[in-house]
């Protein structure tokens, strides 16, 4: 298990290093996919999924894949807003009439899955877009999954005090503490790494490591988030798409909240 979790985490790396030094297109086509197969994998846990595709989970998509496109279109926040509350409407109608077909929960679940997975991680895509983005969004990986890794080391070997005992037993509070500790100082080395190519003003070891920092309080919260659902649907992953890890939201829970607050910190900050 732990060679096809290395080999399947050194193919994805992979494809997130190439997808996002390429940009553009590439990373849009990328990221819509991955937004596709993770907010199919929420419909599934949140029972929006049905036997074939009904018309509630189809709204959904259609939400997702107009959102992205309304990033494309317009380079502004008020037309995505619009395209959102399209698709709010869009899925009130299939609730409105196909009664009484679905629940309630249901109807909202739809509409949490588009935000929740598809908006979200499509910050990964307005970040590349900023002044040095290409460089910028490496700090979404490293506040998530780096911190990942670095609490991950820590709470085996110092790790006693437990983070959320009944959610996730096996996470600590030293834990917790040396993945924020350990993005930050990946932030700062990695900072100093590209400080030769990266020419953009403001990009500095103290600005990367803060904006590291952060970034990886928020990656615990949106772990431990994915995890609370897995528990309250009682299913152990949301898919098996990645070897070793799962489905994209068993991988890409962290990243899905770091990402819109890296951009966030990185136009205040810098």
């Amino acid at each position: 298990m732990f060679k096809t979790r290395l080999l399947s985490g050194i193919v994805l790396v992979a494809i997130a290093i190439a997808s996002v030094a390429a940009g553009g297109p590439v990373l849009f086509a990328v990221l819509l996919a991955i937004s596709l197969i993770g907010v199919g994998e929420l419909y599934r846990a949140m029972e929006v999924h049905q036997k074939g595709f009904g018309a509630l989970e189809i709204a959904g998509y259609v939400g997702t894949v107009l959102y992205y496109l309304s990033l494309l279109w317009v380079k502004t926040d008020k037309f995505s807003m619009m395209i959102l509350l399209f698709t709010l409407v869009l899925i009130m109608c299939v609730y409105v009439f196909t009664y009484p077909k679905y629940r309630a929960e249901q109807i909202m679940a739809a509409l949490f899955g588009i935000v929740y997975v598809a908006v979200m991680l499509s910050y990964i895509y307005k970040t590349r877009a900023l002044e040095g983005g290409a460089w910028l969004v490496g700090l979404i990986f490293l506040s998530s999954w780096g911190s990942d890794t670095c609490a991950y080391c820590v709470g085996m070997l110092i790790g006693k005090h437990k983070m959320a005992p009944v959610l996730s037993p096996k996470k600590s509070i030293e834990g917790g503490i040396g993945g924020v500790l350990g993005a930050a100082l990946l932030g700062a080395i990695y900072a100093l790494l590209i400080s030769g190519v990266n020419q953009a003003d403001g990009h500095t070891p103290l600005m990367y490591a803060i904006i590291c920092a952060v970034g990886a309080l928020i990656s615990m919260v949106g772990d431990l988030a994915a995890s609370a659902i897995k528990r309250n649907k009682e299913i152990k992953d949301y898919g098996k798409l990645i070897p070793g890890h799962g489905g994209i939201l068993d991988r890409f829970d962290s990243v899905i909240f770091t990402a819109p607050f890296i951009y966030f910190l990185a136009i205040v900050l810098i």
